[in-house]
């Protein structure tokens, strides 16, 4: 731990050192290192797992942000401020550009712990999260069965006792009611008003 803050104290000097020459040359400090540097020359990755755990976008408040754990001058004097206000406000492949602009100007001693973990090649960032997928439509509610349809009327029925033609008609389901019923059955019914039990009437 105390090895860490060592090196970060010495790397804001340093940063301190690179701005306080710039303003004294009257020139930019951006110029050289960012036309020489791009993102991607290095695999980052190691010296953010020393630096920061990982974490691209930290801030602890102790002075030092994102995942190459940038002092504020640092981050500002090599053209940060063209992506964030602040290191871990940046994307880390901005992050990535930033430092490789720092390592043309001050050397890897610019992470003097850390530093022995930069690798060749480039570095695999977090991408964002894939959109989940959309929730499948709901699928629908199956129509309801029709209702039966009523037997159709057929058969013969006997004539009970207080039994009438629109009763009978109504209770067997005659399509035609009571006038269907008498009109099947003219030969055995003279008189729709009187018919006696024991009649058979065809339905």
């Amino acid at each position: 731990m105390s090895q860490h803050l060592t090196s970060r104290t010495r790397r804001l000097t340093r940063g301190g050192a690179v701005l306080a020459g710039a303003a004294a040359l009257g020139i930019g400090v951006l110029a050289a290192p960012a036309s020489a540097a791009t993102a991607g020359q290095h695999d980052w990755s190691g010296v953010a797992q020393c630096e920061s755990g990982g974490n691209w976008s930290i801030n602890t408040g102790n002075g030092y942000y994102g995942g190459l754990q940038f002092s504020q001058p640092t981050w500002e004097g090599y053209g940060g401020l063209e992506f964030a206000p602040r290191a871990d406000l940046a994307s880390p492949a901005d992050q990535i550009t930033a430092a490789e602009r720092v390592l043309v100007g001050q050397g890897i001693g610019a992470w003097p712990t850390c530093g022995q973990y930069l690798a060749p090649g480039t570095t695999e960032v977090p991408g964002p999260a894939p959109a989940p997928a959309p929730a499948p439509a709901p699928a629908p509610a199956p129509a309801p069965a029709p209702a039966p349809a009523p037997a159709p009327a057929g058969g013969t029925y006997t004539v009970q006792p207080g039994d009438t033609l629109s009763s009978i008609a109504a209770a067997q389901g005659v399509a035609g009611g009571w006038q269907a019923l008498y009109a099947a059955n003219q030969s055995t019914i003279s008189d729709p008003n009187r018919i006696y039990v024991g009649q058979q009437l065809t339905l």
